[in-house]
């Protein structure tokens, strides 16, 4: 059977390319009507959300803790899994918040920060510096090189104490108590606050075992 002439005759425009429409190459554009949970890292906006990324695991959060000398947690941020850990090291100790025996106001300025190598930045080290808390950060070896390759006009080697380096291990083993819970090494909670409520409920046990200030 021919086919009609007028039939050659119809044709339909071209649709606009899949940015234009709010389509990527994962799928849609994401729900942007619930605001960013507080607590998480909202720089990107709309970027994010949830507190879930995607690194080389899949979906992923990755928790930034700071912990005492009793490997007590003593703040934390949720981001998505891909993020850094050397960008959330200012923000960590801006939320240190250590309430004193008697009256006053809490305590925000511990006497040292001990860190890997990870955190070695002449951001972070100057903003101890500023605030008077020693930095307890070995320097990588690269960053060696660098100020070698200056001369005098690199400087002198930041001050590194390798004794009291050996108690970083604190906050590796406040990571090990917190992952016996199940529901916090293993994220189950699609929302970040419920998430982060589930990690405070850990956080609290862990202190009620240990409440000697």
């Amino acid at each position: 059977m021919p086919i009609p002439r007028w039939c050659e005759r119809i044709s339909t425009p071209p649709g606009p390319p899949c940015a234009a429409r709010g389509i990527g190459p994962r799928g849609a554009r994401p729900n942007d009507k619930n605001p960013q949970a507080a607590g998480t890292n909202a720089a990107k906006p709309g970027g994010d959300r949830e507190a879930l990324g995607r690194s080389r695991g899949g979906l992923s959060t990755k928790i930034h803790l700071a912990a005492d000398r009793r490997c007590r947690p003593v703040t934390r941020i949720l981001t998505a899994g891909q993020h850094g850990d050397c960008p959330q090291f200012i923000p960590l100790l801006d939320q240190v918040r250590i309430a004193r025996r008697g009256a006053g106001r809490p305590r925000t300025r511990p006497g040292a920060a001990l860190a890997d190598k990870a955190y070695s930045s002449a951001a972070n080290r100057g903003y101890l510096r500023r605030r008077g808390i020693a930095a307890v950060i070995p320097v990588k070896e690269d960053q060696k090189k660098h100020r070698r390759a200056r001369g005098r006009a690199g400087g002198r080697p930041p001050a590194f104490d390798p004794g009291r380096y050996k108690e970083r291990n604190t906050v590796e083993r406040c990571f090990a108590k917190l992952t016996q819970f199940r529901a916090v090494a293993t994220r189950y909670d699609k929302r970040a606050f419920m998430y982060r409520g589930t990690a405070d409920v850990a956080w609290i046990r862990i202190w009620l075992r240990d409440p000697v200030p």
